[in-house]
């Protein structure tokens, strides 16, 4: 599985009470996207970035983290192959993406997911 980037999912009950903090003791200034239930915040200047959710639209769980990869099909084979939980099936999202939920043996809940192109 090639990984190209891995964001953090923070899981809050209030995204608008909980984003200020981010964004102005941390810095995180740039909305990347904001679904409602889901808000990305960037350092402009690095990059940095961390997710803020309140559930998930279509997922029976909030994930931890979200692993950005070049080729979710493939790693959704992969992950299926290892007989690992799969929360959440492959499926394209309204929003833009490609992922699934799966599990991993410590019961972290880990998104894989590509953008659509």
């Amino acid at each position: 599985m090639e990984v190209v980037r891995i964001t953090a999912n923070l899981t809050v009950a209030d995204i608008g009470a909980a984003a200020p903090f981010y964004r102005e003791v941390l810095g995180l200034r740039e909305v990347e996207f904001d679904l409602g239930w889901v808000t990305r915040l960037t350092a402009p200047d690095s990059g940095a970035s961390v997710q803020l959710v309140s559930a998930d639209a279509t997922a029976p769980a909030v994930p931890a983290l979200s692993i950005h990869v070049v080729d979710v099909e493939a790693a959704y084979e992969e992950v299926t192959a290892l007989g690992l939980d799969i929360v959440h099936p492959l499926t394209t999202e309204d929003w833009g993406v490609r992922r699934f939920l799966v599990r991993a043996p410590d019961g972290t809940v880990v998104n894989i997911v590509r953008h659509a192109r």
